[in-house]
């Protein structure tokens, strides 16, 4: 493992993240993005991320050096050519992975591992953009991949059983638990938690109780250490419909309808705290409710 190098395609939260989590198991890591900027944004945020477990007293400043020296930024696919596993990290467009995924399917080794951090988007119909869909798996973290201990296993419908556990032994390796589910849209996690956000928008759309409020029971009588408001903020609610949007194209259930309020803060340009205003505001700072629109 100490020699064995992985390329993670996308450098932003989710992308910097497996890339850290990555390299402080003991792996080479190439963190690739389009432009020079993303990748020092996402070396960025890999830096104060380690600099925070140091001032914690959970590592010390030769372990984060030693983490550090481990990721190389790149804005070039052939760094990656000599790597062992793929992990794609953009954003829930299938136009725009697909296309990673072939240009990287005519430089990389036959034997190189693809796989994708999709939260819902089929993994069979990405597979299908390489010639190695036996090699192709989906390996879904969850945000933060620093700290959320699961990690999803996802085999499209080629997918080799020595692929899935191949994917399973990485992800064991980042000291993570994984979860084999079937390859239909959302998986398992995020089709369960769709259903319970969107559940949560409608007892808002129907008036039953505020943003606040509904956070706020569910924190305390179910567990849950975000409420979906506050869920849906962290993600970026931009993401969290296109989850719902592929919910719905791919069951054709109207079950899964996207939220309108959804829809409108996402029109509006209001993603959660990415943006400063989403279902809450963050403009101050702190999380405070909004005062500038009527839920």
């Amino acid at each position: 493992m100490e020699n064995q190098r992985i390329a993670v395609i996308g450098a932003g939260q989710m992308g910097s993240g497996i890339a850290q989590v990555a390299a402080e198991a003991g792996y080479r890591v190439i963190l690739h993005d389009i432009a020079p900027d993303f990748v020092r944004n996402g070396m960025s945020r890999i830096d104060k991320a380690l600099s925070s477990q140091v001032q914690k007293g959970k590592i010390d400043e030769e372990k984060k050096r030693g983490v550090l020296s481990r990721i190389q930024g790149t804005v070039s696919y052939d760094e990656a050519r000599d790597a062992s596993l793929i992990v794609e990290a953009v954003f829930e467009d299938a136009d725009v992975k697909t296309k990673i995924f072939s240009a990287l399917d005519e430089i990389c080794r036959p034997e190189t591992v693809f796989a994708t951090n999709t939260s819902s988007i089929q993994v069979t119909r990405l597979a299908a953009s390489v010639k190695r869909a036996d090699r192709f798996i989906g390996i879904h973290f969850f945000n933060p991949p620093q700290v959320m201990r699961l990690v999803e296993i996802i085999p499209g419908l080629k997918t080799s059983p020595e692929t899935v556990l191949q994917a399973r032994q990485f992800v064991q390796s980042l000291k993570k638990e994984s979860v084999l589910a079937k390859d239909v849209p959302g998986f398992l996690v995020n089709r369960i938690n769709a259903a319970l956000r969107l559940e949560a928008y409608n007892c808002l759309l129907e008036g039953v109780a505020s943003v606040e409020d509904i956070d706020k029971a569910l924190k305390l009588a179910l567990g849950h250490p975000m409420g979906p408001f506050e869920l849906a903020d962290f993600v970026g609610l931009d993401v969290g419909l296109n989850v719902l949007k592929t919910l719905h194209d791919g069951y054709k259930d109207p079950k899964w309808r996207p939220s309108l309020l959804l829809e409108k803060l996402v029109l509006s340009g209001d993603l959660g705290r990415k943006t400063g205003k989403g279902w809450y505001d963050y403009t101050s700072g702190q999380k405070t409710p909004r005062t500038d629109v009527q839920f």
